[in-house]
């Protein structure tokens, strides 16, 4: 008979049980439900809930279970529906009587979200880690190319010089924001909802403040009800978790676009492409597609938990069962994306010829030779003009602008002076730009020093 079928006059359906079941993948959360069920039963026997020596048999049993888990000999029951029924089970059956009193004062609601916040925080600080890894490689890219020019773009199109340390610069302010997610998500797990019971509380002087010092956490949950009916701190996860995927989709297509024959701009290592079936000579960036791609997936899971939770009255449903699949393939989906992607990066070879080739095209000097006529008192909007002729001029020639002669440029404008081909070359056009954010290679070391000092913090 199940824990719970007193009131009942037959078995549930076969087919109930298997719908009904959620130990194929609630069994991830056995350590942290072992862990909150020793908390719980060392604070009832120092309360005087239950007898300190039932207590003491209760923990020393959980422990027995848990190095069974970590070995692997652990057969969970599925008539026995979750984790924490598994738990239990087991437990009575080994110590007897006095595994029936870990229950007291406790609800499988506020049990398991006690679990998942657990396993959130868990899973929060693993990914401010893998963050951390990854933002350390972008950074040695950035500090080995302050002075490696390459094409910024807008549109897809060359628009002005820029350093390659710069533009890994901009990736660390996506991941640095990611991690400040994921730490506001680790917070926001962090509350103990212990205590709640299955959402009114309970009779029982527990003492809540005892078991969130056992366990860890900060403070502990202010409402009942919201204790055990609360998921906002998974879809800050998965809210996280999504702008993660989506910054290395948007780094992992840039790879992609560069390791074409049309850029040339990088050199994915052999250890992380593939090759074709049919044609031999194909290097294929799959890593960077396959991040690219499940990045929807991690989208999906925090949809589906949004989905669940928006028409849900208080307090426990039990549509929310259907939490832990999608946080625990978000999870998944992002660990394993962060991993592969650091590694990855790492291997990248940068051919920084083709880049500083690529920058030199596509008239991407054209705004510093209007900035440069307005610094001989030309009107920007008059510059902005002249240039636009220029360039349609050299267009029709097949030139670039510093292939233009001085009486030529003239012709144009007379405030054009000698000076103007120094101005115009591509490290000048960078190296002008030393306002802090900006790509002069002074203000990206300040940029990397700065974003060393968050990490370090």
């Amino acid at each position: 008979m199940k824990l719970w079928g007193g009131r009942f006059t037959k078995s549930t359906d076969g087919l109930v049980d298997d719908f009904h079941s959620s130990i194929s993948f609630d069994q991830r959360l056995a350590e942290q439900d072992i862990a909150g069920s020793i908390a719980h039963a060392t604070m009832l026997g120092e309360q005087g809930i239950i007898p300190k020596e039932d207590a003491e048999k209760i923990v020393e049993g959980l422990k027995g279970i848990l190095a069974d888990v970590r070995a692997g000999k652990i057969e969970w029951m599925v008539d026995a529906e979750d984790i924490h029924m598994n738990v239990e089970t087991i437990l009575t059956q080994r110590i007897g009587e006095a595994g029936k009193r870990l229950h007291t004062g406790r609800s499988r609601n506020d049990q398991v979200a006690l679990d998942v916040r657990m396993y959130a925080k868990l899973a929060a600080g693993e990914t401010i880690a893998m963050l951390e890894d990854l933002l350390d490689a972008i950074l040695t890219i950035a500090q080995n190319n302050l002075h490696t020019i390459m094409p910024g773009y807008t549109h897809l199109q060359k628009a002005q010089p820029i350093t390659l340390g710069h533009h890994m610069m901009a990736y660390a302010q996506m991941f640095l924001r990611d991690r400040e997610r994921f730490r506001a998500a680790y917070r926001a797990a962090d509350v103990m909802p212990l205590g709640s019971g299955a959402l009114a509380g309970t009779t029982y002087p527990l003492n809540r403040e005892r078991v969130a010092e056992l366990l860890g956490f900060s403070q502990i949950s202010q409402n009942s009800l919201d204790g055990v009916s609360d998921r906002d701190f998974l879809l800050d996860y998965l809210s996280a978790a999504s702008i993660c995927m989506m910054h290395l989709s948007r780094f992992c297509e840039e790879l992609i676009l560069w390791n074409t024959n049309e850029f040339r701009f990088v050199e994915m290592d052999d250890a992380f492409a593939t090759g074709s079936s049919i044609m031999p000579q194909k290097k294929n960036p799959d890593v960077a597609e396959l991040i690219r791609g499940k990045t929807g997936r991690v989208y999906g899971d925090l949809m589906g938990l949004l989905t669940v939770m928006k028409g849900l009255p208080l307090a426990y449903n039990k549509d929310m069962q259907e939490d832990k699949e999608a946080f625990f393939d978000a999870r998944d989906t992002l660990v394993k994306g962060l991993t592969v992607f650091t590694a990855m990066l790492r291997t990248v070879t940068f051919r920084k010829e083709n880049m500083e080739k690529g920058a030199s095209g596509g008239f991407t000097n054209a705004t510093d030779c209007a900035d440069y006529l307005v610094k001989k008192g030309v009107p920007f909007r008059d510059a902005h003009a002249v240039v636009g002729r220029l360039v349609a001029h050299c267009l029709d020639e097949g030139k670039a602008l510093l292939d233009l002669t001085l009486p030529e440029l003239q012709a144009f404008h007379p405030a054009f002076e000698q000076d103007v081909f120094d101005d115009l070359s591509m490290l000048s056009c960078v190296e002008k730009r030393r306002i802090p954010g900006a790509p002069a290679p002074d203000m990206v070391q300040q940029a990397i020093n700065q974003a060393r000092e968050q990490l370090a913090q």
